[in-house]
Order: C-alpha cells, then structure tokens, then sequence
C-alpha cells in the first residue's frame, strides 16, 4: 500500500430540501386547509478517527466530497427524506487545517473520535406550519438552507511513543526490523527508507510503538535530501532514540548534524527525551567502542548506550531505557490532562463536535 500524509480535498454539504405549498382536496372535506410537508435536512460532512488505517491514501485519487441534499416537502403533511450524511474516515493522528493550511480545525487523537466539518441546510417549511386561527389558508412557504462548501488540508502524523532519528545508513531500520515484526527495506545505500515505518516493540511484558522515518542530512530544513517533512511524524512521540554509525568517520559531527536539523524544525523536538545509540559496535572492539562513547559525551548530555541492531547487542537494554521514557513522559500527560479537566478545560464529551 502506497503511503500519503498530506492531501487537499474539497467538503460540500447538502443543502436542505424546499417548503411544499398544498392543500387538501378530499371530496368529503369541505375546509381542506393546507397540507404542505417541511423540507428535509441536509447532509452532513463529518470525518472520523478509526482503527486499521496509516495512511491517506485513499483520497488520493478522489478529492471531492459532497453531503446529500434534503428531498423537498410533500402534500399531505409529508417531511422530505434527509440527505444522506458523508463520513470520511482518516487514520488516528489526522490533523485537519483549513484551505491555507495555517488554521488547525481539529485534531483526531483516538479511534472513534469524530467532528462535524460542515453541517447541513435545514428543511424548509412547508404551508401547513404557517397555519394559525387567523390564517387558514397560508400559502407561504421557506426554502431549504444553503450548503456550506470549504477545502481542507488534512495531515497525518503517527501516533507514536518513540522516533528513530539519525543519518542515512545508521541502522535505524535493522533496529527496527530487530525489536518488531516491521519489515522495513534494509539495503547497503543511502535512503533506502522512503517512507515512515510503524513497529511494535516488546519488552518486560510491556509493549510500545516506534516510528522509524527517512534519513536526514545536512540542510534537510532547507529540502536536501527528502527534507524535513517527515519529522511531523514523531511529534508525538514521548522520546527520541538517535541512532548513530560508530563506524562513520567523526560522529560528533554526526550527532551535531541531527540535532540541529530537529533544532531548525522546530516543535520542540529537540527538548524531548534522548536516547543515543552508538551502532555497529560489533564492529569495534571495546577499547574503541569506549573511546567513542567518552568522546562523544563531551558534546551531548543525553544517555549514550552501545548496540548492534545486525546481532542483538544492547538491544534489550535500549529498549528497556526507551520504555522507561515513555512510562514517565506519558504518565506527566496524563497528569496534565488531569489537572486540565479538573479546571474544565477538557471536553469530555464523546459527542461530535464542530470547529465551525
């Protein structure tokens, strides 16, 4: 399956369905009165969060969207039928900004949380609802409520616990093709990951997810190379593992690189939990692996911890620290949100909302 974070589409709601003007005409009444039925309602446009997608792909190659429009009023007292509502399913993580892409109008979090985008034209009235003691015989009517039309940017960003981060060629796709089921594209060049990658790490009994995107290089935030883009994705994550080829010729100059790239991006990125991964260490004997380690301390504070993603090494005890990271960032969150809710700044209801 093809992968896509970023579409622009087209949403039209349905406009509501006209007022009928009628009259009874049956034999045996002599005073009839009117009979004219409301207009029907709308559709509604609304997008939902659910379960078993990752990408956008599918509104790729379709991107107008538009709600039903409400059936008109009827004689004999008869409501036009509702038009039909459009639901838009999109992966969990799916960030909806408006036409400019600058205004963020929702932002699908969790399976099954939803928003109405545009709603639909109310019905109009039909003649029997103008009817009262001193007007008998109305022959007024309303039309249906216009549509509301608007284009929409929706972006995805992987909903995450930790990000691979590093050059191309650090063995962030060995990691990650070591510690889950993901079959990532491994191979001996440059960019051989185009694409983010989701796995499922276990350990202790306890699992997480780890998201593993495209190399960055020097100038990613400028577009060199794949750019920066795909940094969105590991956004939310709780921490951050920097995975760093200890066979590459300076990994100072390695480091210093992917930490001004996240710096550049933005996001607070580079204020997140860091884990740095010296790899390929079976490559090295120990004097040397320790040589590295101490020299690059001098220039990172975050914990520095030997691997071989190819054989196994160090690779429980990684996953073990990333673990730990994510226990604590996620339980602040949550206490966070705790506090927020407590204030009634969070809106608990599971209703549909709409940002309009």
């Amino acid at each position: 399956m093809k992968f896509l974070d970023q579409c622009k589409i087209y949403i039209k709601s349905g406009a509501g369905g006209v007022g009928c003007l009628s009259f009874r005409h049956e034999k045996s009444i002599e005073f009839g009165g009117p009979d004219g039925g409301n207009g029907g309602r709308g559709g509604h446009v609304i997008i939902e969060a659910v379960e078993g997608l990752n990408t956008l792909i599918d509104y790729r190659y379709q991107q107008h969207f538009k709600g039903g429009r409400g059936m008109h009023g009827m004689g004999q007292n008869r409501t036009g039928a509702k038009g039909k509502d459009i639901i838009l399913k999109v992966p969990v993580g799916t960030q909806i900004f408006d036409e400019n892409n600058d205004v963020m109008l929702a932002d699908l979090t969790e399976a099954g949380q939803s928003v109405l985008m545009l709603e639909g034209g109310r019905g109009g009235r039909g003649n029997s609802s103008f009817k009262t003691s001193v007007n008998q015989a109305p022959r007024q009517t309303t039309d249906g409520g216009p549509a509301e039309e608007m284009w929409i940017w929706m972006q995805l960003k992987l909903m995450a616990d930790t990000g691979l981060v590093g050059l191309p060629n650090a063995g962030k796709s060995t990691f990650l093709s070591s510690v889950s089921r993901a079959k990532p594209k491994i191979a001996n060049y440059p960019f051989t990951t185009l694409k983010p990658q989701l796995g499922v790490a276990y350990v202790d009994n306890k699992e997480f997810v780890i998201a593993d995107i495209p190399g960055l290089i020097e100038g990613a935030h400028e577009g060199l190379g794949l750019g920066d883009r795909f940094l969105g994705h590991i956004e939310r994550c709780a921490t951050i593992l920097h995975v760093i080829d200890a066979t590459g010729e300076d990994i100072v100059a390695a480091y210093k690189t992917i930490r001004h790239e996240l710096e550049q991006y933005g996001q607070d990125l580079s204020g997140k939990k860091e884990i740095i991964a010296l790899n390929k260490v079976d490559a090295l004997d120990d004097e040397l692996t320790s040589m590295l380690t101490e020299e690059l301390s001098k220039v990172a504070k975050s914990p520095i911890m030997p691997l071989s993603a190819a054989t196994g090494y160090g690779v429980k005890e990684i996953l073990r620290a990333l673990l730990k990271n994510v226990e604590e960032v996620r339980m602040a969150e949550q206490n966070e949100e705790n506090e927020k809710r407590e204030e009634g700044d969070v809106n608990t209801s599971s209703e549909p909302w709409s940002p309009i």
